[in-house]
């Protein structure tokens, strides 16, 4: 949306998957006109191997398949053949074709095809995935590379050779006009003070320990709810019955909305390349409590100096008891991450850095 209002002529190549867990084809396959760009969808196919789903164990278990194994676990959950004839017959057609995240067969094999033209996105994640031979390429080969953060962009150097074009551009973050947090609070009858935590409700994002840690919270007597939002299942303890509200998937005015009444925003993944969530708190002026074991997070907020680290649970205890029991000293910290987001990923900012990249090619 960004690079077409600035007069870019911009197709979205994607699959008809809307769910990263079954990859099934939920959406009508062919060419649509959404939101002014032109959307090119295409089919998966899913062809689970025996080999594949053995180097998914084993990657689970933190074990590196050998070489073959992962070609197979690479189309273990899903492939999209149509897509790679598209960027076969029609990659030259482009300036430029940016691939993201890194982790998807669309990315691993579509780059192959336009790799003189490609930029990547990798969103890259401290994980064995990044470290799995399938996709040393796509940080190597590409014609340039955009990356989110600093951190990010470190650690794709520990990673291994990165394409020499590079640089961090950033993700863009529109700026809401307006919150109405107190209609918010009317329309789920909330009337006492409450964390945020938004994003998919999973292990690997900190979701389990965070409920745990809440947990603890609530036996010493902090005086806050936990009001979440996402996709996945929520699960709790009966001894939170009434002290976690789950809103599931909400519209974007909703989560606008949600982000400005919360007393503060709980960021407990470590394994974020960005962290749009964080941003979107500030935008609301809301300060943020993270991980300080998440490079990336804990970058931002030592960066902006608006958000609070913890270590551990009793950290977060003693963290969420502050925001408790002063507020407003607290909420001061927001008005800080606020300035530095518009001031480093406003649409504007970051579309001059993408633009550069991509003239650089031509």
């Amino acid at each position: 949306m960004g690079l077409a209002s600035r007069g870019w002529d911009v197709e979205v190549l994607t699959t008809c998957a809307v769910d990263h867990f079954t990859w099934e084809n939920e959406l009508v396959e062919g060419t649509s006109e959404e939101e002014g760009l032109l959307v090119r969808r295409f089919a998966t196919v899913r062809e689970p191997s025996r080999v594949g789903r053995r180097a998914h164990v084993l990657i689970d278990r933190g074990v590196a398949p050998t070489v073959d194994e992962q070609i197979s676990w690479l189309g273990f959950w899903f492939r999209s053949p149509d897509l790679f004839q598209y960027l076969l017959g029609h990659g030259e057609d482009f300036d430029a074709v940016v691939f993201s995240p890194y982790l998807f067969w669309t990315t691993a094999v579509g780059l192959r095809t336009v790799a003189e033209r490609a930029i990547v996105m990798p969103c890259l994640h401290d994980e064995l995935y990044a470290r799995l031979e399938v996709f040393r390429h796509v940080l190597a080969d590409p014609a340039a590379v955009w990356f989110l953060s600093e951190p990010e962009h470190a650690l794709a150097h520990r990673l291994g050779p990165v394409a020499s074009c590079h640089t961090v551009t950033g993700a863009g973050v529109h700026v809401p006009v307006s919150y109405d947090p107190e209609g918010f609070r009317r329309r789920h009858g909330i009337n006492r003070p409450f964390v945020l935590y938004a994003g998919r409700r999973e292990k690997g994002k900190g979701w389990d320990w965070l409920v745990d840690a809440f947990a603890c919270a609530v036996e010493v007597g902090v005086d806050l709810d936990l009001v979440t939002i996402g996709v996945g299942e929520v699960k709790v303890p009966e001894k939170l019955d009434g002290r976690v509200l789950d809103l599931g998937f909400v519209g974007a005015d909703e989560r606008d909305d949600v982000f400005a009444a919360a007393a503060a925003y709980v960021q407990p993944s470590r394994m974020e390349s960005f962290s749009r969530t964080v941003m979107e708190a500030w935008l609301a002026g809301t300060p943020v409590l993270a991980t300080a074991a998440g490079d990336v997070v804990a970058w931002h907020c030592r960066r902006s100096g608006g958000g609070l680290l913890f270590c551990d649970r009793d950290e977060l205890v003693h963290l969420l008891r502050r925001v408790s029991e002063s507020p407003s000293e607290v909420r001061t910290m927001a008005e800080r991450g606020r300035h530095y987001v518009i001031r480093e990923y406003s649409w504007e900012a970051v579309l001059d850095r993408m633009e550069a990249s991509v003239r650089s090619l031509r």
